[in-house]
């Protein structure tokens, strides 16, 4: 179902929700969830920080507080939205499940694996919906593609790739924690390019090894990678290719390519072009800007409320989000193994993962 057609039962309450964490890119939800306002009410914003709450936009109508106690001890409060540092997500989902609330988590899951499966595990285990916001996949020209791939339009998977070739500032480095292995998880992999990439294994299923390429480039002073390729190998001799890093000026769109026996589709900046060997041509969507120059803001919030309605619709009517947390851990394996397949020189076999 697509999440833009949803429109509330008649008489349906709307859904109580709060919001845990206020930083940089909470802007595009709290706009989404003004647009949502008939939908959703946003009772409570939550930061540790009262300065950093006296700063922010918020939804209308929400309350501030510092207490995370005053949303998880509300019983009205159905569903929270966590948009805290990577490395706090765990806790904060956990304490939200064990609370009965159902949750949407900012990407990444968590900084690694076993942090980002605990997570999963704890709202499984509590019973209570888990959505992700990686956007990507619920923009109009990757849902068009997604179809076509099911209906077997591009035939056999030939090849693939994703290249983001984005642009950071030193000063956007420079913020604490910005780019770390504690806080973040890493750099331009889990940070910027975990949208392109995870929309790729969306499209084309986990591969069954990587080998990865990762370094810091003079442009940066960092702890996380700003640079890193890797070759994808998939079942049946299908390659793929993966290009990232944050230190090409001034940024430039990002670009996927899925290359079939009967076709090849292109997704650049969102939009979709398709050309079959039928010699038919297929085009969805519009480019989007994705925040690849030096304004990590400059994108438009249409996919964030898209998914923030779609996981409305998920809580609602008792369904599974179109972003679930289990099939968020693809990325997360992938990442991983980039990782670990440049420390160590060699190829990694990947694991098989429920997509559910």
């Amino acid at each position: 179902m697509d999440a833009s057609q949803f429109i509330p039962a008649p008489g349906q309450e709307r859904l109580r929700l709060a919001v845990i964490g206020a930083g940089l890119g909470s802007a595009p939800h709290f706009q989404s969830l003004d647009d949502l306002a008939s939908e959703a009410e946003v009772v409570w914003v939550y930061t540790r920080s009262a300065e950093r709450l006296a700063a922010v936009r918020l939804p209308v109508g929400a309350r501030k507080t510092t207490r995370l106690e005053d949303i998880l001890e509300d019983a009205s409060i159905k569903a929270v939205i966590v948009l805290t540092p990577p490395n706090a997500h765990l806790e904060m989902v956990q304490r939200a499940a064990s609370a009965g609330k159902h949750v949407l988590v900012e990407k990444p899951l968590e900084i690694n694996t076993l942090r980002a499966t605990a997570l999963v595990q704890a709202c499984e285990a509590a019973g209570v919906t888990l959505a992700v916001m990686l956007q990507h996949r619920l923009r109009e020209g990757a849902l068009a593609l997604k179809a076509l791939l099911e209906a077997g339009e591009l035939g056999q998977l030939v090849s693939a790739s994703a290249f983001i070739r984005w642009w950071r500032p030193q000063s956007y480095y420079d913020e604490p924690g910005r780019g770390t292995l504690d806080r973040d998880g890493g750099g331009v992999l889990i940070t910027q390019a975990i949208h392109a990439l995870d929309l790729l294994l969306c499209l084309t299923g986990l591969p069954e090894r990587v080998t990865g390429l990762a370094s810091t480039s003079p442009v940066h002073r960092m702890e996380g990678e700003d640079t890193a390729a890797a070759l994808l190998h998939y079942a049946g001799g299908a390659i793929g290719v993966v290009q990232a890093t944050t230190a090409a000026y001034p940024g430039f769109a990002e670009r996927l390519e899925i290359n079939g026996t009967l076709g090849t589709a292109s997704l650049e900046a969102g939009q979709l072009q398709v050309a079959l060997a039928s010699g038919k041509i297929i085009t969805a969507g519009t480019p989007q800007a994705s925040g690849g120059g030096a304004n990590p803001m400059a994108f438009g919030h249409g996919p964030h409320r898209a998914v923030l309605q779609d996981f409305i619709r998920a809580v609602q009517q008792g369904v599974l989000p179109a972003i679930t947390g289990r099939s968020a851990l693809a990325v997360q394996q992938v990442i991983e193994a980039i990782m670990e397949s440049s420390r160590t020189g060699q190829a990694v076999s990947m694991p098989g993962l429920p997509r559910h």
